[in-house]
């Protein structure tokens, strides 16, 4: 189906317009697919980000800075984020050793088991949301998709 009949409208949209509506339309849908699964665990998309950004440090902390740049959300507020997922008991912090204005923050045993629980549904359904394309259609739309990037930076 046409964008154009998704958001109901007759105007002829020039087509760098239907990019960009078509790009922000699957923005929600895939947004809101994502939010379905982790809503019943009581995580945001953005503290899941932050989860999974701690993984990756392999055990090794991270400042907020470097999880703020690393974020897909550049808009996500880190700090409030941060402080969620310490009540939960996902991550801690601590000051610095090296530098008393920076903030350390890790992964919790707790948080890597919720990471464990949660990928295979998050796996699943980021596979149910591609799966009318084929590999070589998922991989130029990543190709398409890096092209936009680079222009919008």
């Amino acid at each position: 189906m046409n964008i154009e009949k998704r958001i109901l409208t007759n105007a002829n949209l020039p087509v760098s317009k239907k990019v960009v509506v078509n790009l922000l339309f699957s923005y929600g849908i895939i947004n809101g697919k994502l939010n379905d699964v982790l809503k019943p665990h009581d995580i945001s998309i953005q503290q899941f980000n932050v989860l999974r950004i701690l993984r990756g440090q392999k055990g090794k902390p991270a400042t907020l800075s470097s999880i703020q740049e690393r974020m897909i959300n550049k808009m996500s507020n880190t700090t409030r984020l941060i402080d969620k997922l310490i009540i939960k008991g996902y991550v801690g912090k601590e000051i610095n050793k090296n530098n008393k204005r920076k903030i350390d923050v890790t992964i919790t045993k707790e948080g890597l088991n919720f990471l464990n629980d949660i990928d295979i549904l998050i796996d699943s359904t980021e596979q149910n949301i591609v799966k009318t394309l084929s590999n070589d259609e998922a991989q130029e739309l990543i190709r398409l998709l890096g092209k936009i990037r680079l222009i919008a930076n």
